[in-house]
């Protein structure tokens, strides 16, 4: 299989309302789109999220990694993000070139996403929450540990960390009701002394997990052995040698892949075989969902298919305003429905895609 040719086109799409976490605040997300064609005309596409407020590789130099992989094809030197956008491209490719969807009865098949509450004022949180269960939803990350916050008018608020926290979830759970699972994230923000208080004071609201509550491995094992909440690793885990000192410390029960992260399906199974995984969006666009559902779907054949009933969350095209594809996955009733064509089977809506380009 040889490409005849290689574009690289970075594009942003605009949230509803503006997605708040520990780590900052976002209002659009940037993104790079790779399109490969083959010496045939078949296209596959793929798709690089620069994770710029985890520190890492930004927008720009994603876009050059990518043109001068299109004429040196040294794949092992590109950023994570970039190394997920080719074998993404490649694995659409072959798929497209055999006119079959990826993976056996992946077409039959759904994948069970988490709602993705953004940090905000309690009561608001918890009025967004009830819109999520409304479109079947029943499970619910909330992002706790951010400094600030805007409510709906726009304006800041300030939290007194811990305790707005625990308001945050308490008042979720309340609107919820005792049934539905309801799972933390606070990217890193707690130091160990908050992050143990602030999960003694969850553990009675019944958490599923709390993710990356804290920075490192040695500091998540200490926090995991004086919590009975489960951990999950998110920033901690971004590579199989990870995985592999996370599992040996007891660091973490779980933990959440971002395929921009890691560096592609493949490196995100790899670690699925180590730690217990649940596959997660990096806010991306509708190509890297696609991508991230088919690995979703392929943890039953990694080493714990009995831990595969926590739910993914990639239900993230429901923040965003718009899209540049004229066919995607579809989110109906809390899962994620893959679309029908060969490989990713998603399909782009040039004149959209012009619209959103950088």
């Amino acid at each position: 299989m040889r490409l005849r040719s290689v574009e690289v086109i970075p594009y942003a799409l605009p949230f509803k309302q503006p997605y708040v976490t520990a780590r900052g605040s976002l209002t659009q997300r940037e993104m790079v789109l790779l399109r490969v064609r083959d010496e045939d005309g078949v296209v596959g596409l793929g798709e690089a999220v620069p994770l710029a407020l985890r520190g890492g590789v930004g927008l720009r130099e994603v876009v050059a990694e990518l043109e001068g992989w299109g004429e040196h094809e040294k794949v092992q030197a590109l950023s994570a993000p970039a190394r997920c956008a080719v074998a993404t491209a490649l694995m659409d490719l072959r798929g497209r070139r055999t006119g079959r969807g990826l993976g056996e009865g992946a077409r039959d098949e759904a994948v069970e996403c988490n709602a993705t509450l953004v940090a905000g004022p309690p009561a608001e949180v918890a009025a967004e929450a009830e819109r999520w269960a409304q479109a079947g939803f029943t499970t619910f990350k909330l992002k706790l540990g951010a400094e600030s916050a805007r409510n709906t008018r726009g304006e800041c608020f300030s939290r007194t960390r811990w305790a707005e926290d625990v308001a945050q979830v308490r008042t979720v759970r309340e609107a919820l009701g005792p049934e539905v699972r309801i799972r933390v994230d606070a990217n890193e923000a707690w130091d160990l002394e908050t992050a143990k208080a602030t999960l003694a004071a969850l553990e009675p609201l019944g958490i599923e997990l709390a993710e990356q509550p804290v920075a490192g491995l040695e500091a998540m094992a200490e926090l995991a052995a004086s919590t009975s909440i489960p951990l999950a690793a998110d920033e901690s885990v971004a590579s199989l040698a990870e995985a592999e000192e996370a599992a040996a410390l007891g660091a973490c029960t779980y933990t959440g892949i971002k395929l921009s992260k890691v560096g592609g399906p493949e490196e995100a199974l790899a670690i699925a075989d180590v730690l217990p995984a649940y596959v997660t969006s990096a806010l991306d666009g509708p190509v890297g969902i696609a991508a991230a559902a088919q690995v979703a779907l392929s943890l039953a054949e990694t080493s714990h298919p009995e831990r595969l009933h926590l739910a993914h969350g990639l239900a993230t095209q429901r923040l965003f305003a718009s899209t540049i594809a004229s066919v995607e996955c579809e989110v109906r009733d809390g899962m994620l429905h893959l679309p029908p064509g060969p490989g990713l089977g998603v399909e782009i809506d040039e004149d959209s895609l012009q619209a959103h380009r950088l």
